[in-house]
């Protein structure tokens, strides 16, 4: 069975002024992740800005981050694509730097129907047999809704191991646990909603908060493992105004803002995305403040 943990940092990428990937402030995010709270790194998904990301650089970051964390952490490589045969050339050449698993969001744009989607999984994952593949559902970027029906077919091909569900939908995720068989993972998608998943079967968190919070994190999700339900639920309601202040324009805009306010030089987004807005600074500052992270 394979376990990832149950806090994974879905990564940012930073960038120096002149929009070039910063791969040194990259590896020492990586090892400062790794040493709090971080179980495995998830690195070029949507947080590491991957759709303004060229291949060369993914793949340069997937190396950095491995030779960061080695023996401390696991490396999972986003190498999802809307195209089919992007998706598996990428995904065979992840795998053979040896890292720990692939994420593969649900095609965006060209919207397949549930087969479509069958089938584009399932041929990613007989492409490359000895990695696991964590699922990503996150209807509200791609336009398509992975339905549970179809995440119980593919959680019988043996490689497809876990899901990052991000629907933000509790029926779903109790659907999707319900269909499917106790060692295939599922993972919260939005920090919010980690408590509430973990009660409905979720292991943990595919986590952006994980940046700033992570040791508090797996403080919550252990004590909800304990039977402690008061004690998580406490952490929880304490995180909660962080969870939501860090999604007050997209994502991964108001991390990158929040990390800046920490101290750590990561940069600017790359267009389409931008600087933030001074009201949402300004509501990350009184946040961080209120939790004494700053």
């Amino acid at each position: 069975m394979v376990d990832f943990g149950r806090v994974l940092t879905a990564m940012l990428t930073p960038f120096k002024a002149d929009g070039t990937v910063n791969y040194s402030v990259a590896e020492q995010l990586a090892a400062y992740l790794a040493d709090n709270g971080t179980d495995t790194l998830v690195v070029c998904g949507t947080t590491g800005e991957s759709p303004t990301l060229s291949w060369d650089e993914e793949y340069e970051l997937f190396q950095v981050v491995q030779k960061a964390v080695a023996g401390k952490a696991k490396v999972m490589a986003g190498t999802g694509s809307n195209s089919s045969q992007e998706a598996i050339a990428a995904t065979q050449k992840a795998e053979k730097l040896g890292l720990d698993g692939s994420l593969q969001v649900v095609p965006y744009y060209n919207k397949p129907p549930q087969e479509g989607l069958y089938q584009h999984f399932k041929a990613i994952a007989q492409a490359s047999p000895d990695l696991p593949l964590m699922l990503y559902n996150v209807p509200g970027r791609t336009g398509q809704n992975l339905q549970p029906e179809t995440v119980a077919r593919l959680a019988d091909i043996p490689n497809i191991v876990a899901i990052k569900e991000a629907s933000g939908n509790v029926d779903q995720a109790s659907q999707i646990r319900r269909l499917t068989p106790p060692e295939f993972t599922m993972y919260a998608g939005d920090d919010s909603l980690t408590l509430p998943l973990l009660a409905v079967g979720a292991k943990g968190v595919v986590s952006v908060a994980s940046h700033i919070v992570g040791p508090e994190l797996q403080q919550m999700i252990q004590a909800f493992e304990q039977g402690q339900v008061q004690a998580a639920t406490q952490i929880h309601l304490r995180l909660f105004p962080l969870f939501k202040a860090l999604f007050l324009t997209t994502n991964p805009i108001p991390v990158k803002a929040a990390m800046k306010l920490r101290g750590w030089e990561v940069g600017p987004s790359r267009l389409p995305l931008c600087d933030p807005p001074t009201d949402v600074v300004a509501a990350l500052k009184t946040v961080l403040a209120e939790l004494a992270l700053l």
